[in-house]
């Protein structure tokens, strides 16, 4: 089966599944969005969502959250896991946006990427749900189903990214993004389905007998 193949039968079980893809992340604009995934790094959705709205609450937009200063940002979102490091990414961003970009979060990667704390990955993400400009933000978790699918043969995200870029229309990208999210942590769970189980991983690969190994 040719890797296109796989993408079809990937966009047609998904779009059945979930034919809505709302955003996991609460957030009210593009700059609470942006915290909100800066936060998520190395944390789950539920525990961001958790911390965000006390946050938010005192710090809704950079001006405030520059007044709120470092220390009380590492106090309300240290349970995120790196405090340290997501605080001052937090505080340092937010006081760039207010001086360089008047408050403003910019709808451009190079200059999201420029900012603090904010990497391919998590720009991708503000431009697709913040902007709606099309975006394929890939993490491990994408990285690691794209490879069970055999949509790609990368060995790290960057190459996923461009792998699926190519097979899947770019009207597709922001959509699948969440899609591939919701199908992994519901039913192609990295200790559970090992390429073996679920209806993606048998139409792809319907003779494949022994677990699926990563590379």
């Amino acid at each position: 089966m040719k890797r296109i193949e796989r993408a079809k039968i990937v966009i047609n079980i998904l779009n059945r599944f979930y034919p809505t893809t709302p955003i996991p992340l609460k957030h009210k604009d593009t700059y609470t969005l942006l915290i909100s995934v800066l936060l998520s790094a190395q944390c789950t959705d539920k525990r961001v969502n958790e911390i965000t709205p006390r946050l938010f609450e005192l710090a809704p937009d950079p001006i405030s959250m520059i007044k709120l200063s470092q220390k009380k940002i590492y106090k309300i979102i240290h349970p995120c896991g790196l405090g340290e490091k997501k605080s001052k990414a937090i505080y340092d961003l937010s006081a760039i946006l207010k001086k360089k970009y008047k408050s403003k979060v910019p709808n451009n990667f190079k200059d999201l990427e420029n900012l603090p704390g904010v990497g391919h990955k998590t720009a991708s993400v503000v431009m697709s749900q913040g902007f709606g400009i099309p975006a394929f933000p890939v993490d491990t978790h994408i990285h690691r189903l794209s490879q069970r699918w055999g949509l790609t043969t990368g060995t790290n995200v960057k190459k996923t990214e461009y792998d699926l870029k190519k097979i899947f229309p770019k009207a597709f990208w922001s959509k699948l993004h969440l899609q591939i999210i919701f199908w992994g942590r519901e039913y192609c769970q990295a200790r559970s389905c090992h390429g073996l189980i679920c209806e993606i991983c048998k139409k792809c690969y319907p003779n494949r007998k022994k677990s699926f190994v990563h590379s």
